[in-house]
């Protein structure tokens, strides 16, 4: 009887360490989970349109976007832009900025930017493109489009715009 209850007094001070370790863990996870994102800024991320030059079947061209801060004040989190691209075009490495990738089945590229964009400042993104052999010329690719995304951005309605490619056989384009 009397070691029963021993055992049953270690059991529960093993209890009551185990739950301060995890009320001390938690006090320190919590704090750097939380301040990951700061409170979002009164900021307008905007893209404007820009269509790549033209390309031969084949060739290459270079998609651009590229995202504008109307304002009125400096982002306060990250923001990342999304090219998609239209059937029948490859990204090709080196990207602008280099911290872009590929995502999924390849006809996306994400680019990813720091706090900070400040009102009337631009953002770019350059990302090199193959087009198939098989592409229509002269003709235009359709169906790519740049996007941004920011808990900072208050206005959705301007945070995508299509674009197209045009193909001409005669392009310059390796």
């Amino acid at each position: 009887m009397a070691l029963a209850t021993i055992d049953n007094r270690r059991s529960r001070r093993m209890h009551r360490w185990t739950l301060i370790a995890g009320a001390a863990l938690m006090a320190c996870v919590v704090p750097v989970t939380t301040a990951a994102a700061a409170r979002p800024s009164d900021s307008d991320l905007r893209v404007a349109r820009i269509d790549p030059d033209a390309a031969p079947p084949g060739g290459t061209t270079h998609v651009r976007g590229y995202v504008g801060n109307t304002g009125p004040e400096r982002t306060a989190n990250k923001f990342t832009m999304t090219i998609t691209l239209p059937k029948d075009v490859k990204p090709e490495e080196p990207f602008f900025p280099e911290n872009c990738f590929v995502l999924g089945s390849g006809h996306r590229v994400r680019c990813t930017y720091p706090p900070g964009l400040g009102p009337s400042r631009t953002a770019t993104a350059d990302i090199p493109v193959r087009l198939d052999r098989r592409v229509p010329a002269p003709g235009r690719l359709t169906g790519g489009s740049v996007s941004v995304s920011s808990i900072d951005d208050r206005n959705k309605e301007n945070n995508r715009t299509p674009f197209e490619i045009p193909t001409d056989p005669n392009a310059i384009g390796s």
